[in-house]
């Protein structure tokens, strides 16, 4: 059957990042961690992207994910919030990939559409689902909720036409 995959989801954020640690192995999931990476709201900006990036970097030098998966960007009315969010998004993105990990990415609808069976669902459809899946699953904000989603999601698209063309490049 082969080695269990420890996969890490990321639903990055510049006020809080989620992440959820899953293990896949076959058709079954496990879940193993999942919290929030914080940044002081009064500090500058570089220095709150610096907190994410150690925040980060210090999960994943503790629980050594083999992939990594993020959420992409949907952008809004507010275009200096979507800019933000692109840069916190930038550093949920260069952290595993420093980590020498492939990152896959997934949109917002893919994720709901492999969580809860359609493309379109509300954050505690998300959460009632992740919780079917994976019991024993906690997490101590939506962010990392959606974080565990976007695990999952990748759990079952990690051997899809596009994730293996990531690898091969």
């Amino acid at each position: 059957m082969g080695e269990a995959i420890r996969i890490i989801g990321i639903d990055p954020g510049l006020r809080r990042t989620g992440w959820g640690i899953v293990e896949s192995l076959g058709n079954s999931l496990r879940f193993v961690a999942s919290g929030t990476v914080r940044s002081d709201d009064k500090a500058a900006l570089a220095t709150r992207l610096c907190q994410l990036h150690d925040g980060l970097a210090e999960i994943l030098h503790a629980a050594m994910p083999h992939e990594a998966a993020v959420e992409q960007t949907f952008v809004n009315k507010d275009a200096a919030a979507t800019l933000k969010l692109g840069q916190a998004r930038g550093i949920a993105m260069l952290v595993p990939a420093l980590a020498g990990l492939v990152v896959a990415e997934y949109a917002p609808n893919a994720v709901k559409k492999a969580v809860i069976g359609v493309g379109h669902g509300d954050k505690k459809q998300i959460h009632m689902m992740v919780k079917v899946l994976m019991p024993k699953a906690s997490f101590d904000t939506d962010d990392a909720a959606d974080a565990l989603a976007i695990a999952i999601c990748h759990a079952h698209h990690r051997h899809g036409v596009a994730y293996r063309m990531a690898l091969a490049g």
